[in-house]
């Protein structure tokens, strides 16, 4: 089982247990993490499961297609190096705990 450590804008921070093949996204959501929202229910439609990953861990994640690049393109915060949408994040990942920055906004 991976964690997914969650940091809210202003710091606080939550760590919760993600079993095999679940999305970042449909764990926060399930979890109540605040700030992800995730409308489209991680079809890759809506954008609004927009995060930030720790920039020492983007690198060892599967890179983003092309149809994740499009709607990184339409986030409400703006896009980083280190933007992804948490629905094509899926345990396990490549460190024991995967830190993602919750942005300010994601509609």
């Amino acid at each position: 089982m991976s964690k997914v450590r969650f940091v809210q804008p202003d710091g606080r921070d939550s760590v919760i247990e993600v079993v095999s093949g679940v999305s970042v996204m449909l764990a926060a959501v399930r979890n109540g993490v605040p700030g992800i929202e995730g409308e489209c229910g991680g079809c890759l439609d809506c954008a609004t499961c927009h995060v930030y990953v720790d920039i020492a861990q983007v690198a060892a994640l599967p890179s983003p297609n092309d149809d994740e690049h499009e709607l990184l393109a339409t986030v409400a915060s703006p896009r980083k190096s280190n933007s992804r949408l948490s629905c094509q994040l899926k345990s396990p990942f490549p460190t024991e705990t995967l830190t993602i920055y919750v942005p300010e906004a994601q509609s």
